[in-house]
């Protein structure tokens, strides 16, 4: 079963908690466009073990992120194969280079070249989740949309960003309540039963949990109707936090860390493409 833990936040007394919620979503936009940016494996390594400092310094236990990470992991690994299986000689044309290891066939021949390009590519995908839990994890969304708003964003759209965030750990306590419903009534999910039936048995999960969750977009709809929500221009939030030294600080060197990547594409490497191999 999934844990509702994973999507809720809680409250922590930290130099990463204590940051505003647009100081994180700045910092996270900044570090993945550096990480999204480059191409070169030295540099995003780097900005991942950076991002792993920072999710042990907001006190993220490894344990509450075991589930998303080992979902995240088989998607890379099955990105790294079908890369292979689909472009298997992508990495010669990029590096105009030809270092083969071994061969299957003449076609899927294991090069240098292509090793490095999908060791690459699967490393932005690895090193851009810290960046993606921090932000989810330690923000909280009253005042991540009170902070937005306080930038220059409509509350009107800042609000309903709030509502998605909180409404995570919501959709996973109804999912959790549905399928043990469920259960009770004989529905197997558990290994004993065979993947085939069991993904049908989840899907049969989803159908409800749809309609509990339109209910709840009505019921949350009639409530802002009820209290005027839109009527004004501006409106006042109850959670907001000023922007203060370490929040400038925070940002000035996550910027630093992409202006970083492109000056190591436009001055070192010459482009978006480390090549080792000329």
């Amino acid at each position: 079963m999934m844990k509702t833990k994973l999507f809720d936040y809680v409250e922590k007394d930290n130099a990463v908690y204590n940051l505003t919620g647009f100081t994180k979503l700045a910092c996270f936009l900044l570090l993945s466009a550096s990480v999204m940016f480059s191409y070169d494996i030295r540099f995003i390594l780097a900005v991942g073990v950076l991002g792993f400092l920072i999710l042990k310094l907001a006190e993220i236990k490894l344990k509450r992120i075991r589930m998303m990470l080992l979902y995240v992991g088989l998607f890379i690994l099955l990105n790294f194969i079908l890369t292979f299986i689909f472009s298997p000689r992508y990495g010669v044309e990029l590096y105009g280079s030809f270092h083969p290891l071994f061969s299957i066939t003449e076609r899927y021949t294991l090069t240098k070249e292509q090793l490095l390009y999908q060791c690459t590519k699967s490393a932005k995908y690895a090193c851009a989740i810290p960046i993606g839990i921090l932000f989810f994890l330690c923000t909280n969304p009253s005042e991540f949309a009170a902070s937005l708003n306080k930038a220059g964003l409509s509350y009107k759209a800042a609000y309903p960003l709030s509502l998605t965030l909180r409404y995570f750990p919501d959709m996973i306590r109804n999912y959790n309540d549905i399928a043990l419903a469920q259960q009770s009534r004989g529905l197997e999910l558990s290994s004993k039963e065979k993947l085939g039936k069991r993904i049908k048995n989840i899907l049969n999960i989803c159908f409800p949990l749809i309609l509990v969750t339109l209910d709840r977009i009505e019921i949350v709809t009639n409530a802002m109707d009820l209290r005027g929500f839109g009527k004004n221009r501006k409106r006042t939030w109850y959670v907001a936090k000023p922007m203060r030294r370490s929040d400038w600080t925070a940002i000035a060197l996550c910027a630093l860390v992409l202006l970083v990547s492109i000056l190591l594409s436009a001055l070192v490497n010459g482009s978006r493409f480390w090549n080792p191999f000329t």
